[in-house]
């Protein structure tokens, strides 16, 4: 696999050229930028895997500029804050972010975070790359698109990384920390309700009734399940 590209966008000069420096001695591909305006027009030339983003610029608000890059393809998005309130973080993992750091924080969590988003580009088995079909939803792991009705359904890497986890165990039920552990492929220390808000974005695009959903269950007191149509209409046939 190639070496990963990674741009950086902060305003603060020391974060950005000590996140530049380190994350460019572990041998990615490493660009940078000071405001918005900067941070889209490298974003267009350099193409990067992962953008490591700060909430707080000069020129731009990074919620908006995570949709907007995640809107044009499937980048990584980590978050920058100085901020601690969990509704922040709340925030942004329901816009788009995969991932989200607090200032301050050490270089050696990053490096952990960034290497952990990455995996999510590893090479998938023979088994992975199998479509899931249930009915009129199909996920494709190779393309990595979820086709409803075959209508392409927009989801964002963690979105589709989520929805493919739990279809490929139809009817098992994940604890949340479970599914973190699984899906974001580290021990995530905080609220746990980020996965509630990956699952709702995702029922918002494939469920029918939002309010009544037939595809990601809640199984009160303990977590979620995918339960699939097609396994019930074998089951009752």
């Amino acid at each position: 696999m190639a070496t990963a590209k990674i741009l950086v966008v902060d305003d603060d000069p020391a974060i950005r050229n000590l996140i530049h420096r380190f994350l460019g001695r572990q041998g990615f591909q490493m660009e940078s930028a000071a405001d918005g305006k900067s941070a889209m027009a490298l974003f267009e030339q350099f193409n990067p895997d992962l953008v490591v983003l700060d909430v707080n610029l000069p020129d731009a608000n990074g919620y908006n500029l995570c949709q907007e890059m995640q809107s044009r393809t499937g980048v990584f998005v980590l978050m920058l804050t100085s901020r601690t309130d969990e509704a922040d973080k709340i925030r942004g993992f329901s816009q788009g972010a995969d991932d989200y750091l607090t200032k301050p924080f050490s270089l050696g969590e990053l490096g952990v975070r960034v290497g952990a988003i990455l995996k999510r580009q590893r090479v998938v088995t023979t088994v992975e790359q199998q479509c899931l079909t249930f009915d009129r939803l199909v996920i494709d792991p190779v393309r990595r698109e979820v086709l409803l009705d075959e209508a392409v359904i927009p989801l964002t890497a963690l979105e589709f990384d989520l929805l493919h986890f739990l279809a490929s165990h139809p009817g098992r039920v994940w604890r949340r920390a479970e599914l973190i552990q699984e899906v974001w492929d580290y021990d995530y220390v905080g609220d746990q309700r980020v996965v509630d808000v990956h699952i709702g974005q995702i029922r918002k695009k494939i469920e029918t009734d939002v309010s009544q959903p037939s595809l990601i269950q809640t199984v009160r007191g303990v977590g979620y399940k995918f339960e699939s149509p097609g396994m019930l209409s074998s089951d009752e046939s």
